[in-house]
């Protein structure tokens, strides 16, 4: 089962990893000009900027997580929440926001809405991806339908599905881990960011995930 994952998502050449390609090209045609920009990442991490093909002048990487310190000069790593931003970062100059899987763990319509007024306030330009509700896999677990089952049958399958990334050691665990995953509709992607064009990323001619662009 675990190759079945990797063939799914963590391999090299998974179809996600075949997607996630496919997005940064459409990155780069969104904004041509990313070498010379100043963006913020909400959520990300240094080293997923390390890996990709395209390399802004300068980010700001907002996370939960402890810095790791050893982020190159051209990146900044800052803890914080990015719902509650420190000051020093909401008051930086950025070009463009980024923010790739992340809205869908912030918690609830109202966290939703102050990560969607940060990235408005933010910066002129954005572009914010998130798994889509009713793409028939869910892909944090790849189980079909998880999205929709009763809480307790979520938990149930977090500790047990052979196909979760990390399984929990104990019920709480797999609570939290279950309860912090809430997928957006296209309708409630278009209600945070009415601004920008809605995209959708397809897989088997289904929408498997929204990205948010606001080019200007």
């Amino acid at each position: 089962m675990r190759g079945v994952r990797e063939r799914f998502v963590d391999s090299p050449t998974s179809l996600g990893a075949k997607a996630r390609a496919r997005r940064w090209e459409w990155f780069q045609q969104a904004f041509p000009d990313i070498a010379s920009m100043s963006v913020i990442d909400l959520g990300g991490r240094a080293e997923s900027w390390l890996r990709a093909p395209v390399r802004p002048a300068h980010v700001c990487v907002v996370n939960l997580e402890q810095p790791t310190g050893t982020a190159p000069e051209w990146i900044t790593e800052e803890q914080g929440d990015a719902c509650e931003l420190p000051e020093h970062v909401r008051k930086g100059e950025y070009d463009l926001v980024f923010s790739n899987s992340v809205l869908e763990h912030v918690g609830g319509h109202e966290r939703r809405q102050r990560f969607a007024d940060a990235v408005h306030e933010l910066a002129p330009r954005h572009w914010v991806q998130t798994p889509y509700r009713y793409f028939p896999v869910e892909p944090h677990f790849l189980f079909p339908g998880f999205q929709f089952l009763p809480l307790a049958a979520r938990v149930r399958l977090v500790r047990h599905w052979p196909l979760v990334h990390t399984p929990p050691e104990d019920r709480a665990t797999a609570l939290r881990v279950a309860i912090w995953v809430e997928l957006l509709s296209r309708t409630e992607m278009a209600y945070y960011f009415p601004y920008s064009t809605v995209r959708a990323e397809r897989l088997g001619g289904l929408a498997k995930s929204l990205i948010a662009v606001k080019t200007a």
